[in-house]
């Protein structure tokens, strides 16, 4: 079983400390990931993508989602992949 975790940041030159404690704390559960924003040589983006694989307890992995969506400007989604 593989977990996916997609999370979503509006504002995020705003919102990118608070996404980044909770990152932070969750760092043991924490396998892979992959920050993506749109970026050109003008302007950067307010919104942002993170990708995460995580390794934690269905407890662990749960309580990292709560955490990202309870920030304001913050949606995060889980997906359970079997291969």
């Amino acid at each position: 079983m593989h977990t996916i975790m997609a999370v979503v940041v509006n504002q995020r030159s705003q919102k990118a400390n608070n996404v980044q404690d909770v990152l932070t704390k969750a760092g043991c559960i924490i396998k892979v990931r992959l920050g993506l924003h749109e970026a050109s040589s003008d302007a950067c983006s307010e919104e942002g993508l993170i990708v995460l694989q995580l390794i934690g307890s269905v407890e662990e992995n749960q309580k990292l989602q709560n955490d990202l969506n309870a920030i304001s400007g913050v949606k995060a989604e889980k997906l359970e992949i079997s291969l």
